[in-house]
């Protein structure tokens, strides 16, 4: 089992930065892929970004394709996303998530998640 820690969310204006962290228990870190979702209030979960086992591909969403960066560190058991050039509609409770099997866009693939960390971006 793998339990996630999510870090990092705050208050930021418009066209600022933030880098979330997810931090996981246990040895098998490398074995998950690992993706980045958000939830804004009353809509369903959606697709940031995911990230393969060892970190050689990487997928976006359309919406944050070249502002966010997901990247992993297997040594430290930490997922990241630099979040750069924010916009008001970011604004959304971020969760990681580990998946077994592959960086799936379907957060109902996932197999574990965290407690998620709130972001906002004022304009």
């Amino acid at each position: 089992q793998v339990q996630l820690v999510e870090s990092g969310g705050g208050l930021v204006q418009a066209g600022g930065s933030l880098r979330l962290s997810c931090a996981a228990s246990g040895r098998t870190f490398g074995n998950y892929a690992m993706g980045w979702f958000r939830q804004a209030p009353g809509l369903e979960r959606e697709f940031v970004a995911a990230i393969s086992r060892y970190g050689a591909n990487t997928h976006y969403a359309d919406s944050v394709k070249g502002r966010f960066t997901i990247s992993r560190d297997n040594v430290r058991n930490t997922v990241y996303l630099q979040m750069n050039s924010l916009k008001p509609e970011d604004t959304a409770v971020y969760y990681c998530g580990a998946d077994r099997e592959y960086y799936h866009i379907d957060w109902k693939q996932y197999d574990y998640w965290g407690q998620g960390t709130q972001v906002t971006v004022s304009s």
